[in-house]
């Protein structure tokens, strides 16, 4: 099986396997506690927070662990509207936004309060004027742009929207799930979310980091873990070891961020030559390293997965319909672009020449088969 998602989930760094097998031998005491084992616990639980605020270019006090990235977003977007429920109750997002944003704003909306979706063109970057007017309503309790999009790696003008949210008084939440490891940070944002596995961490530990000065206040009970912003007990090893992974993923970046671009757009180059009908989304230059997206006409997303898995390549789609909603992906309908047969590669550290062309090799064949079968010639 040749892994082709890792958009979805990063495999376990070794330096991660490494880490997590130490940390569960000295990391597994109450980090909590005073004796021995515990300081131990709290000392490694401590230097972990160090090493992914030094990544994020964050102050190690502004760091929180949870445990996923999809709490970080639910806890770093509630707890900043809770903490600037004087201001207002408006809330700003992007139309591509992961999920994990677009349900809490609906939360938000449901208990009163308003949300601003703002809009993306066919690449699928928002458009920063129209979100600068945004912000700029009196109100405006919070922000919420990604870094680049998860579905079609287009990268957002969070810079441009910082400074409009800065001018304006309003805070930024960025989620930075796909980037964090493999492109330099943006500045300007309040609050930041990420998460692990994305990185090749272990599943299980998401980032949210809130800078100081920003107004934020816990939407669960109050606890005394993370700062009194995440409750419960810390996973300590599985901390370390998302840590060992970042360190070890921002220090191959260099050589493997080019490797795997260039792999990507041999992939944008050749799928729309070999395949007829197909759309390749997603911008073709302001883009994340690893993820290629296209779109072929006349067939069904998941007929196109299955038929690849049974090829031996691991994909994913955004417009994988499902029996009970038959709907597409949110992403690809806001950037009205086509939606059938969507297929999201996103490469893997390690990810070979071979791989890819074994995967050019069949698509093909793949696509013909699907459409022969529902009458396309």
């Amino acid at each position: 099986m040749v892994y082709l998602d890792a958009a979805s989930t990063e495999p376990l760094h070794s330096a991660a396997r490494e880490a997590l097998l130490a940390a569960l031998d000295s990391g597994w005491a109450d980090p909590a506690r005073l004796y021995g084992p515990a300081r131990r616990a709290q000392m490694l639980l401590e230097q972990a927070r160090a090493d992914v605020a030094e990544v994020l270019g964050a102050r190690p006090d502004e760091v929180a662990f949870t445990s996923s990235g999809t709490q970080a977003v639910h806890l770093g977007v509630l707890g900043t509207l809770n903490g600037r429920r004087r201001t207002g109750r408006h809330l700003v997002a992007g139309a591509v936004e992961h999920s994990s944003v677009l349900h809490t704003a609906e939360v938000h909306e449901h208990e009163g309060g308003t949300v601003r979706i703002v809009g993306v063109g066919r690449t699928g970057r928002v458009d920063a004027e129209a979100f600068a007017e945004a912000v700029s309503v009196p109100g405006t309790a919070l922000a919420c742009l990604q870094t680049a999009n998860h579905e079609v790696g287009t990268l957002q003008p969070v810079d441009e929207v910082a400074a409009a949210c800065q001018e304006a008084g309003v805070p930024l939440l960025v989620d930075a799930a796909q980037s964090v490891g493999r492109l330099p940070l943006p500045r300007g944002w309040s609050v930041l979310t990420a998460s692990a596995h994305k990185w090749g961490g272990p599943a299980g530990v998401g980032v949210l980091a809130v800078r100081k000065g920003t107004r934020w206040r816990s939407p669960y009970p109050q606890d005394e873990r993370e700062r009194r912003r995440v409750p419960g007990f810390e996973n300590v090893p599985a901390i370390v070891a998302a840590a060992a992974a970042l360190r070890a993923r921002v220090a191959e970046e260099e050589a493997e961020g080019p490797r795997l671009s260039a792999l990507v757009n041999r992939i944008r180059t050749e799928v729309p030559r070999l395949v007829p009908d197909v759309e390749v989304v997603g911008d073709p230059l302001q883009r994340l390293p690893h993820i290629v997206t296209f779109s072929c006409l006349y067939v069904e997303g998941e007929a196109l997965l299955a038929e690849l898995d049974r090829a031996g390549f691991a994909v994913s789609s955004g417009s994988s319909c499902t029996a009970s909603t038959l709907r597409p992906s949110h992403v690809l309908e806001a950037m009205g672009v086509l939606t059938h047969g969507n297929v999201r590669v996103s490469l893997p550290r390690g990810v070979s020449e071979g791989d890819v062309d074994r995967f050019l090799a069949v698509l093909p064949d793949i696509v013909r088969r699907i459409r022969a079968s529902l009458g396309v010639h």
